[in-house]
């Protein structure tokens, strides 16, 4: 008896589309052996990703170590899927950078003011799909 595999892997084109539709998503910083995590909002600008932050720790840990993680995923009663981008994250430094991202229409989502744009360049990008349903038969009669 075979069982299909209930993980489909996504295509990078796959994954994209994932992301241009969702907007919340957690971004995994290291700085030595401190590994933090932190809810982001994003928008996507072709094949990169870019947020806004206020000056703290999530800035300065990326001035520190510029290689990120970022993971986005959803889920509904009958289905799911995850995408997980890794890369390195810099801040829009020149007047233009900036001008452009402003143009992406990118809002905090706390009335906080966040001056610092950040793009997130990927390196790879994957993801998985899957079926919510019932969990397999675990200890019934197995066929040999």
């Amino acid at each position: 008896m075979t069982t299909e595999d209930p993980v489909i892997r996504l295509s990078e084109e796959e994954c994209w589309q994932r992301l241009r539709g969702s907007e919340l998503g957690r971004l995994v910083t290291r700085v030595g052996e401190v590994i933090d995590i932190f809810p982001i909002n994003f928008v996507t600008d072709g094949t990169s990703i870019v947020f806004r932050t206020a000056e703290g720790s999530k800035l300065i840990e990326l001035t520190v170590n510029h290689e990120v993680l970022f993971e986005v995923d959803e889920h509904t009663d009958a289905d799911a899927w995850s995408v997980i981008v890794r890369g390195s994250a810099h801040t829009l430094d020149t007047l233009d950078e900036r001008e452009a991202a402003d143009r992406l229409g990118l809002k905090p989502w706390v009335p906080t003011l966040k001056y610092n744009y950040v793009r997130i360049r990927p390196s790879s990008v994957s993801g998985r799909a899957f079926q919510r349903t019932g969990e397999p038969e675990r200890y019934g009669v197995s066929d040999y």
